[in-house]
């Protein structure tokens, strides 16, 4: 045998090693494995007992593949066990799509809590001193909360955001869809029994309602805000409640990705900060720690002979997030959010360096038309914030709801006049 190594023996007799001459050093590998939470293992059981509930939609296209609407709830049943990643339904000419998770789409028979709350989810456009993302976890981590919906022998985990400190919660729709009944957890590990508002299928949302006061709720900011290449983070349960309070971050990879999903067209905010099954319904937040958007879908390999996908996760803007969440609290109907009746183009500069967008089309019978804007004036500011482009007028315009007025200011022929645009439904 080859010798690895000299000696010397002392005067005391001990020995010791003057020199190694093994291998040379390797990359040292370090790996970690863990058992899956007992409620996510496969039971023991007759075979047949053993097979996941499908979701039934069908049809769900993004880009080129075809996409199934993410469970992001992860499956904690007793009796079913968890399908593998990577094998949703996609198009199989392209090997990418959308696992589906064991996604449930069935009827919500969870306790409904009744509607009529005067509320409207207020988003901030302040801007200070961006955080560290310590900072950041701190400061949002205690609004988060985990969802877990039963669904008679199965159930789901996901996650949320406390919208107010008496209760409510935004989640997303399919994470208790098919639900029974429903607990929320705090990050503190209490829970508490949810009742169920209300939720909207076409964008994926859900409120919850909980007895309780003084709830740490989380800052919400302008979606309307986002650049490509800011900085944003995830807060969520990837892979159930072992994980839960899991922080990631990433970029904003694009705005305004229009997503069609059933035929409905839902526009998203495009993230490369990693989401798994669970993150569904978490929070998507900037670097100031405001929550800008709900995630809710992933893009992953359909097959196991395609690349992996990496950094394709979606949410939903928090300037829907917030017209949705008032429509389910207050009425309890989703409404369309008021229009103006106003067709602008870019921006404009007049003879005084005044900038203002030009109107191009006024519709007969909406707020503009009421208000007497005509083609080819120019709106200079909005409730009295100078206005720049056709983003600040929508970012404006949301703040507001139908039946509300816009006060602009405009511009015609070198005259300035202040019209009052009544906000109407489409």
């Amino acid at each position: 045998m080859e010798q690895l190594y000299t000696t010397e023996i002392l005067d005391n007799g001990k020995e010791i090693v003057l020199s190694y001459g093994g291998p040379e050093p390797r990359e040292v590998v370090l790996t970690y494995e863990a058992d899956l939470p007992p409620a996510m293992c496969p039971p023991e059981g007759p075979e047949e007992d053993l097979v996941p509930r499908r979701r039934s939609r069908k049809g769900l296209y993004i880009f080129l593949a075809c996409l199934v609407l993410l469970a992001g709830a992860v499956t904690v049943s007793v009796l079913l066990p968890l399908r593998e990643e990577g094998h949703g339904k996609g198009d199989p000419s392209e090997g990418y799509g959308f696992s589906d998770y064991d996604y449930n789409d069935g009827e919500i028979t969870i306790e409904a809590y009744p509607v009529g709350d005067d509320f409207r989810l207020t988003l901030s456009e302040e801007r200070e001193t961006p955080l560290t993302a310590q900072e950041v976890y701190a400061q949002v981590n205690p609004s988060v909360v985990s969802v877990v919906a039963y669904m008679g022998r199965g159930g789901s985990v996901g996650t949320g955001v406390i919208l107010r400190e008496d209760g409510y919660i935004v989640t997303n729709h399919h994470v208790i869809a098919g639900g029974e009944s429903c607990t929320v957890i705090l990050s503190s590990g209490y829970s508490l029994e949810a009742k169920v508002v209300g939720w909207d299928t076409d964008n994926d949302l859900a409120v919850l309602k909980v007895e309780a006061e003084g709830l740490p709720a989380a800052t919400f900011g302008s979606s309307d805000l986002l650049t490509v290449g800011d900085k944003v983070y995830a807060i969520g349960n990837p892979l159930g409640l072992e994980l839960r309070g899991t922080l990631t971050d990433g970029i904003v990879s694009a705005i305004n990705r229009d997503v069609d999903v059933d035929g409905v067209t839902m526009t998203l905010i495009q993230t490369n900060a990693a989401l798994n099954s669970g993150n569904s319904g978490g929070p998507l937040i900037n670097e100031y720690g405001q929550v800008v958007g709900i995630n809710t879908i992933k893009m992953v390999s359909s097959y196991d002979d395609e690349a992996t996908v990496e950094g394709l996760g979606f949410a939903v803007p928090s300037s829907t997030v917030a017209h949705i969440v008032g429509c389910i609290i207050t009425t309890g109907e989703v409404v369309p959010e008021p229009v103006l009746g106003i067709t602008v183009v870019g921006q404009t500069t007049l003879s005084d360096g005044t900038t203002g967008v030009l109107v191009r089309e006024v519709t007969p019978g909406y707020g503009g038309d009421i208000a007497g804007i005509e083609a080819g004036d120019v709106i200079v500011s909005v409730d009295g914030e100078a206005v720049d482009d056709n983003a600040d007028i929508l970012r404006i315009r949301r703040r507001h709801q139908v039946g509300e007025e816009l006060i602009m200011v405009v511009v015609r022929n070198g005259e300035r006049f202040t019209a009052r645009v009544p906000l109407m439904a489409a």
